[in-house]
């Protein structure tokens, strides 16, 4: 059967559409509901009768930039704006990120407050550290101040004590950073650290010239921490859907292992540290 997935979704969001909905006037009687196939193709900016061929199923490979107006036209969200682009195999352009992509949600800060065994933190693109939960800011604390990974792998001095496989950990920074250029290349935050890191670290002009690109991976991480020792941790990253470029990613350790009763030891430490002093003032 030749079905016609991407036609189908496009006239019944038609359907669901009124003039007035989208600020167009309504002339004549309707003798099909919602919006007429001129008018969408009018609100999106193509022809006629390439709109038609796409409802028809004729055409079927839309560009980015034709499903994007669609989605404006039809007034979809997110999801359904989603749904088209992989209907018609077309890949999002994605709009440059703004303010809202470095805002963690209250119920994502929530979330992570809800781990207190394991370090969680948020993340953009550009290893920005947006938020983290206790633990993680214990694991961090070597760091003054942690809030970019790149930054603290490089330019912290720090960074090398921290991670004992250094070069490794060097290796992947640079590598997610190249990964975030094909996101949004003209991303002035990301230019900007680039620029920095390049005229402080001869290592990061290094490995940067190597345009290596890795995204998030599920190796061990392997730490050494001045208050606890070395650990050992794995960890799971998830896109954050309301907030594209932002990733969870929560760190682990094995059940019963040195590393887990080491994490169990920071975070007492931690909170000891953090307890606001109860004794009587002179």
């Amino acid at each position: 059967m030749d079905d016609n997935h991407l036609g189908d979704f496009l006239r019944t969001r038609r359907a669901g559409l009124r003039p007035e909905d989208v600020g167009m006037a309504s002339y004549g009687a309707r003798r099909v509901a919602g919006l007429r196939r001129e008018e969408v193709a009018v609100l999106a900016g193509v022809n006629s009768d390439y709109y038609a061929r796409l409802e028809q199923g004729r055409e079927r490979r839309p560009s980015s930039q034709v499903v994007d107006a669609l989605g404006r036209a039809l007034r979809l969200d997110a999801d359904a704006r989603a749904h088209l682009y992989r209907l018609a195999g077309a890949t999002p352009s994605e709009p440059p990120a703004g303010h809202a992509a470095e805002r963690v949600s209250p119920p994502l800060r929530q979330l992570m407050d809800g781990y207190p065994n394991t370090p969680a933190f948020v993340m953009n693109r550009t290893l920005d550290l947006l938020a983290v939960n206790p633990l993680a800011d214990a694991l961090y604390a070597p760091f003054e101040p942690a809030d970019n990974l790149a930054r603290m792998v490089f330019l912290d001095p720090g960074g090398r004590h921290f991670y004992p496989d250094w070069d490794r950990a060097a290796q992947a920074t640079v590598g997610n950073l190249r990964e975030a250029v094909g996101f949004d290349p003209d991303r002035p935050r990301l230019r900007e650290l680039v620029r920095t890191l390049t005229e402080h670290s001869a290592d990061f002009t290094r490995l940067w010239n190597t345009h290596t690109v890795r995204g998030k991976t599920q190796d061990a991480k392997h730490l050494l921490h001045p208050d606890v020792g070395p650990l050992t941790l794995t960890y799971q990253a998830f896109d954050v859907r309301e907030a594209p470029g932002q990733q969870l990613v929560i760190y682990h350790a094995e059940p019963g292992s040195p590393s887990a009763q080491s994490l169990k030891l920071l975070g007492s430490i931690h909170a000891t540290r953090h307890q606001p002093d109860s004794r009587p003032h002179r």
